[in-house]
């Protein structure tokens, strides 16, 4: 299983990984994913801090010949390995048109009430069926004139 870079995603395989974010907000109307403040990185004055809400996005592209039901594990850890939440996991099904070749799955994952404990890098990942197929860092770095919300960049 090879992995190929294109302009718009990563192909793992068949399934491509067209869009994977983490963002302030982001909804999936009928289709078309809107998301709202893609970030990587947050400052506050101390550690630990809790962020009132962020969510995970993936939308995926599969090829006809993986139509059917996919399991989806999205992590959340820590620089050191440790989870910071539960793990996400659902089971997807993909369907596919009578003319498409190819079907899309957007993920939209709400997160409330995300702590981070202490400075330094979190990872986001994402398998599908078992395979890795993407991660996301996010840098959570000090700002002594924080203010009493944190900026997400």
């Amino acid at each position: 299983m090879g992995f190929t870079g294109t302009p718009s995603g990563i192909t793992v395989g068949g399934l491509k990984l067209e869009i994977f974010t983490l963002c302030d907000s982001a909804v999936d109307y009928g289709g078309k994913v809107c998301i709202l403040g893609a970030f990587d990185s947050v400052t506050a004055g101390e550690a630990p801090y809790t962020l009132a809400h962020c969510a995970v996005v993936a939308r995926m592209r599969f090829h006809r010949i993986e139509e059917g039901n996919h399991k989806l594990r999205v992590t959340l850890a820590d620089q050191d390995g440790r989870m910071i939440m539960p793990n996400v996991d659902a089971q997807v099904g993909v369907r596919f048109r009578e003319t498409s070749q190819s079907a899309t799955f957007n993920l939209v994952m709400q997160i409330n009430g995300l702590k981070l404990d202490q400075f330094g890098e979190y990872t986001v990942d994402l398998a599908v069926d078992g395979v890795h197929q993407g991660s996301l860092p996010l840098y959570f770095a000090r700002n002594p004139s924080a203010p009493s919300e944190p900026e997400a960049a």
